[in-house]
């Protein structure tokens, strides 16, 4: 487990490095954040991950009511309603159910038995899963949404339902992807054209994209030093601790603080997918449960990583996927150390 929390607390203190640089208070607000979510790990991983799949039904429906409650009781930002104020902290159910949502699709793709109701397994499995894919579109959270799915079709593609019949929802999924075009909010699509034809509104849709390229650009090699990025500093950056964090960190510390960030996900994504590979070799019905786990976990924070350094570079359309470990949030940082915590053992 060693191999996987050192490189997971140096991207913490990377990612409180450097928020000192661009936002003092809310620096101070993210170790805060780490302490609350270390003591989170401590208490998952004595608890054990049995308790929480022996309850994976009821932590799924508890969330879900949470994600509702949102609509009601949760404050705006944005345009989204995505948080509820706790007073001393400000919960994101969308992000601490992701490990649930694993949970939950893990243990019940480990109960499935190969049988003559492939479809009915099918299309039990897809309403539960996009459930919440469904409440979260509407927050409106489009990258957590995508993540979700992402998760739910991996765990779908090695799960006991033949391939045939997955790669067929596969296919339905892909035919209706163009009416997805009418259900998605103005900001969304505006996204997406500006990604596409970036020079288009370039004080407007396109500005985040532009301005998170140039960000990096001016890092160079060595970067500028704390508290020294103009662009961040200067907030010429939006969103520059969140979505754009890693776009702020290598223009303080350069190319150099890039290459060795992705050093520490590639040490974490390896030993995560050892895990997995391991338990896939063993199939008695005892370690499918693992395995879907451990792909689960797997393909969310390699999703996220992909997306998030994507939309930095230029490279994938704006999402609002912050990046694991470095971007500020509690409830992010709460659910990937529960997450690791989870892990069997």
């Amino acid at each position: 487990m060693i191999a996987i929390l050192l490189p997971v607390f140096l991207l913490i203190f990377f990612g409180c490095f450097n928020l000192f640089g661009i936002k003092t208070n809310l620096a101070l607000d993210q170790v805060i954040n780490t302490f609350v979510a270390i003591i989170a790990y401590i208490f998952v991983r004595k608890t054990g991950y049995r308790f929480f799949r022996a309850n994976y039904k009821f932590f799924y429906w508890f969330f879900i009511i949470l994600l509702l409650i949102t609509f009601i009781i949760g404050f705006e930002v944005k345009g989204s309603l995505r948080w509820i104020d706790l007073y001393f902290f400000n919960l994101q159910p969308s992000e601490l159910f992701k490990v649930f949502y694993i949970v939950f699709l893990a243990e019940y793709f480990s109960r499935l038995k190969k049988s003559a109701n492939s479809w009915k397994d099918l299309i039990i499995s897809f309403l539960y899963a996009t459930l919440p894919i469904i409440i979260i579109f509407k927050q409106p959270d489009l990258g957590n949404a995508v993540v979700y799915f992402a998760i739910y079709f991996v765990l779908l593609f090695f799960s006991e339902i033949p391939k045939k019949v997955v790669i067929s929802l596969l296919a339905g999924i892909i035919f209706f992807v163009p009416i997805s075009w009418l259900f998605l909010h103005d900001y969304q699509r505006n996204r997406l054209l500006s990604f596409i034809s970036p020079g288009l509104d370039q004080q407007g849709n396109s500005y985040n994209m532009i301005q998170a390229i140039i960000t990096i650009g001016s890092g160079q090699f060595i970067g500028k030093g704390l508290g020294l990025g103009t662009q961040s500093r200067l907030f010429f950056l939006p969103e520059n601790h969140t979505d754009f964090a890693v776009a702020s960190l290598i223009e303080q510390f350069g190319f150099i603080s890039g290459v060795m960030l992705l050093i520490f996900f590639i040490l974490i994504i390896t030993q995560l997918m050892k895990r997995t590979l391991k338990l896939y070799k063993h199939q008695p019905s005892s370690s499918l449960y693992g395995f879907y786990y451990c792909l689960g976990l797997l393909v969310m924070l390699s999703f996220q990583i992909i997306l998030n350094f994507g939309m930095n570079l230029g490279i994938l359309p704006i999402t609002g996927i912050t990046l694991p470990f470095i971007s500020y949030g509690g409830s992010a940082l709460v659910t990937l150390l529960c997450g690791l915590a989870l892990l069997p053992k």
